[in-house]
């Protein structure tokens, strides 16, 4: 994904590092490097987030549109994800470079989402085969310094927690038409459940040891790479999509063991990220403005 070139012998440092449980940049190989969040930053969106993941930088944006449910679930609403590469986030993406990234983004999130235990399209619903809400997630990479799919996930559940919904009150009226009145006031919306959303955790297998949150040098290094989707629910961990990235493959019991470190390691990240919205969320209402908050895993 990053535009990395190494020489055999950088790469044989980092895979002996990696085994030494010693990455370039100190961490242990269950360890995220320091990342930055920043909401409500798009004033035309609904809600809207963007997160630094050491180098890697992504922008998420949330736009609400009322539309019709489909035939197969009329009591559901819908949701679609778009993901652009910018040409300036790394020399690979130049031209139409970044397309087949974007779409694989894409389509993993959607994916992911699929899940009703990853989120409840019902809430969405406002009139039964009537009129629904939908929701478009636009999604800009600005900067790749790897780790993309965690970082997209990330941004993303960042930027619903931060979407407000007008609150509409729908009636029926003569001859099966649909009046909707939505509220003018910016205060009266409603809010996305986001504890259940899901996050991605990406491992990524160098040599024979697998690290967390690979770097694009690590990424560099490694001939396959597993993103496992993780949604927390009443204390409990439920994978709703599993991706494979790179052309190696994985033994079972390696599998088996990449699954076990993406949902232990998604438990403490999906808990601190969320305790961070709530917190910068709060400082925002305290001190009349938006900051920028930093956390670590």
């Amino acid at each position: 994904m990053a535009n990395v070139v190494l020489s055999e012998a950088e790469k044989a440092f980092i895979l002996h590092g990696v085994e030494d449980e010693l990455r370039l940049d100190g961490r242990s190989c269950k360890d995220y490097r320091p990342m930055e969040l920043e909401t409500d930053i798009v004033s035309h969106a609904s809600g809207s987030a963007r997160l630094r993941l050491a180098n890697t930088d992504v922008l998420a944006a949330v736009k609400t549109e009322i539309d019709t449910p489909n035939s197969e679930t009329p009591n559901c609403g819908k949701i679609e994800f778009f993901v652009d590469c910018s040409a300036n986030a790394t020399p690979a993406f130049e031209g139409r470079g970044g397309e087949e990234l974007a779409v694989e983004l894409a389509d993993t999130l959607a994916k992911a989402y699929e899940s009703t235990s990853a989120f409840d399209l019902t809430t969405l619903c406002i009139l039964t085969g009537q009129q629904c809400w939908k929701l478009y997630v636009d999604v800009l990479i600005l900067e790749c310094g790897g780790n993309l799919f965690d970082a997209v996930s990330l941004a993303v559940k960042s930027a619903l927690y931060n979407t407000k919904i007008p609150k509409v009150t729908a009636a029926l009226m003569d001859g099966g038409s649909c009046d909707l009145k939505l509220s003018d006031d910016p205060y009266d919306c409603t809010r996305i459940n986001t504890e259940h959303i899901p996050i991605f955790v990406t491992i990524c297998k160098i040599g024979d040891a697998c690290v967390i949150d690979p770097s694009a040098e690590e990424t560099e290094c490694s001939s396959v790479s597993v993103v496992i989707s993780v949604s927390q629910r009443d204390g409990k961990s439920f994978i709703t999509c599993t991706h494979m990235v790179g052309i190696g493959s994985l033994h079972p019991e390696t599998l088996l063991k990449c699954i076990e470190m993406g949902i232990s390691v998604s438990k403490c990240l999906d808990k601190t990220l969320m305790k961070t919205l709530k917190m910068e969320e709060n400082r925002a209402e305290l001190n009349g403005k938006r900051e920028i908050a930093g956390f670590l895993k």
